[in-house]
């Protein structure tokens, strides 16, 4: 069973040697490497093919442009010809029995679409600096739209016949292209929880959840929550209160993102700011459904009465 192990790689040169000596260890070695780079600009290329040239499982590509997440993790799946894919971050690495014990869940479950299991944060040397927070089974009845609480986390496989089942990851997601991907990869099968720490994550500067871009990433969650919320209405597979519950936590993202702007006090970036979340949906560059809420919202927390 080919297992196709996916690298979407931007400006990560400096870390990949450790990715490749984790893939190079596997206990189980029926594998192929798909690599995409999104047009670094440092020498991811160089040291890539330096490590890779000599092993034909090993195929790196390039984006002629930088095209963002979205786009070169949908690629790296349409390149892939494995029966199973899991993605891995180049600057971050796999336990040596990580392929092993995701095939063997596959093989034993063969009605499953995805497999998870849990992962342990790291240093910029890729030494354990705790147990990551995220990761378990779905309790019975519930979903991981409906769940969340990040219960389908790194390490992720999923069956390629289920992916080609969906319409595929969405190229235009700048963040949260795994959690899009897990919502559509459940809607096609059962999600598996395997309760074996075989991810090292490592925290560095570039990581969304150390910067000040996570804010953005939230955005991108909600817009993921929502396309899936969307297809589950249509065909009648989620309950019209949980929707509700989603939407009301939208709203109180919106008026978080609200209260930002009106905090700000550079008077350019407060208003900039206030324009693009009032009229701009990020996704798709048109006007957001909830405009009036954000209008009202405008309103009440620059004029409080």
């Amino acid at each position: 069973m080919l297992f196709s192990i996916l690298i979407a790689n931007y400006n990560n040169g400096s870390f990949f040697k450790d990715c490749y000596a984790s893939i190079m260890n596997q206990s189980y070695q029926d594998f192929e490497v798909i690599i995409v780079d999104d047009a670094s600009t440092d020498d991811s290329i160089e040291i890539i093919k330096q490590l890779t040239e000599n092993d034909a499982r090993f195929k790196l590509f390039h984006n002629n442009k930088n095209r963002g997440c979205g786009y070169t993790k949908r690629r790296c799946v349409e390149l892939a010809t494995g029966e199973l894919c899991s993605f891995v971050d180049p600057d971050d690495a796999i336990e040596i029995t990580a392929l092993e014990k995701m095939v063997t869940a596959f093989k034993l479950h063969p009605s499953v679409s995805l497999v998870s299991s849990k992962y342990y944060h790291t240093d910029l040397f890729l030494n354990k600096t705790g147990d990551g927070t995220h990761g378990e089974a779905l309790p019975n009845g519930t979903s991981y739209l409906t769940y969340g609480k990040g219960a389908i986390t790194h390490f992720c496989s999923f069956r390629r016949s289920s992916y080609l089942k969906t319409s595929g990851i969405d190229s235009k997601f700048k963040r949260a292209v795994d959690q899009d991907l897990y919502y559509k990869l459940e809607e096609t099968g059962a999600h598996l929880f395997l309760n074996d720490f075989l991810y090292y994550y490592r925290i560095n500067s570039n990581s969304i959840s150390a910067n000040t871009n996570l804010y953005k990433a939230q955005y991108w969650q909600i817009v993921a929550k929502e396309d899936a919320f969307e297809r589950r209405l249509k065909n009648k597979t989620v309950a019209v209160s949980d929707y509700h519950d989603f939407i009301m936590f939208k709203r109180r993202f919106y008026i978080q993102r609200m209260k930002r702007c009106v905090d700000n006090k550079s008077y350019l970036n407060k208003y900039f700011h206030y324009f693009g979340l009032l009229f701009f949906d990020l996704k798709r560059g048109n006007l957001l459904l909830d405009y009036q809420f954000k209008i009202k919202s405008f309103f009440l927390l620059n004029f409080p009465s």
